[in-house]
């Protein structure tokens, strides 16, 4: 048995490595696709792509490691099927409900993995890149603003220029600001100035200078000369605050009582659970005829992924809108979904061993 077992570990770990490795390829791309979005839109800063990449990669680990979990152990199990290898292991005694030992010891460290991502690594990789954002929201040079070179302004709203910038980005000497809005110009100079952070937004706060303001093709120009000054630089696009609690760590979710902190705690907590259910659900759905394709099953674990998936997302909604009482939280969809894999893995146990063909 234990030889039977190690065979068996090696034939599972080696699937669900090389279905985590696929799904690993696509979802890099398309979270670096994501992230290209946001800074052509100026949301994130060019300079940081990298570190916000690797930063993000945590929730591939949360949403993708079970469906690779499932997939893998399905198609491994179902090879067994498909090569004859479970009649010949029904024949001296081994049952489809003793693969439950060697699929174990593949899903166990998976699972504990995605506890740990759920739990704590993806909340503190999201708190680190929004404060990486932040700070360098207060630094022009991240911005990719050089001295001596004119840049245009967030959402093209003007031309920035300065002759001196400190190392850190945010001190500069020698400014001057063209910005048209609704056909008239306002034009700033500066002998010196700072860029600051205030509620969100960049506040450039400028010394001894000049302001030009005035309607393109009229005589209504007026100049003001000022010894403080401060304009808001403008945001590419105005969006409504975000209420998500993803940079939120566990421990404070539990101190909060709020509907919104409750649903993304039950949110961390049912993703470790449902990759255990979907480990467990492998044996039975991988069941199939000798040399019948394995594609189907495939799909069919897709599919039945994204259904308990989309019922924990639906959920979630629901319980952070308080349309769900706290006390149902999600196990109204994790306990079913539990009690119908333990169901079909003991009925599967119940099923005659299939012959050897002749």
């Amino acid at each position: 048995m234990p030889l039977i077992n190690r065979y068996l570990f090696r034939q599972f770990s080696q699937l669900v490595f090389a279905v985590l490795t696929v799904l690993f390829l696509i979802s890099v791309g398309g979270f670096l696709t994501d992230l290209i979005a946001e800074i052509s839109r100026g949301k994130v800063p060019a300079g940081l792509m990298l570190q916000l990449l690797m930063l993000r990669l945590p929730r591939f680990i949360s949403f993708v490691l079970p469906l690779a979990l499932f997939i893998g152990l399905m198609m491994g199990i179902a090879r067994l099927y498909a090569d004859s290898e479970m009649a010949v292991l029904a024949s001296v005694g081994v049952s489809s409900q003793q693969l439950l030992k060697p699929v174990l010891w593949v899903a166990a460290p998976l699972v504990l993995l995605i506890a740990f991502a759920s739990l704590w690594l993806v909340p503190f990789t999201a708190n680190q890149a929004k404060s990486m954002v932040e700070e360098a929201n207060r630094s022009f040079l991240i911005s990719g603003l050089e001295p001596g070179r004119f840049v245009e302004l967030p959402g093209k709203s003007g031309i920035l220029f300065v002759t001196e910038l400190s190392r850190d980005g945010r001190q500069f000497k020698n400014l001057f600001v063209q910005r048209e809005n609704n056909g008239r110009l306002d034009i700033i100079t500066a002998s010196k100035g700072d860029l600051r952070l205030v509620g969100g937004a960049r506040i450039l706060r400028l010394e001894n200078g000049t302001r030009m303001e005035g309607e393109l093709g009229r005589r209504d120009f007026r100049k003001v000369q000022f010894k403080v000054n401060e304009i808001k630089v403008p945001e590419p696009s105005e969006s409504k605050p975000s209420n998500k609690l993803d940079t939120v760590s566990t421990l404070a979710l539990f101190k909060r009582g709020d509907a919104a902190a409750r649903a993304e705690l039950h949110w961390r907590l049912a993703l470790p659970l449902f990759a255990a259910i979907l480990a467990l659900l492998a044996i039975p759905l991988a069941r199939s005829e000798p040399r019948q394709p394995q594609y189907g099953l495939v799909l069919f674990a897709v599919m039945a992924y994204l259904l308990g998936m989309l019922s924990l997302l639906a959920g979630t909604y629901l319980l952070g809108n308080g349309r769900i009482p706290a006390v149902l939280g999600l196990w109204w969809a994790i306990l079913p979904m539990a009690a119908l894999s333990y169901w079909l893995f003991r009925r599967d146990g119940r099923l005659k061993p299939q012959a050897v063909p002749a």
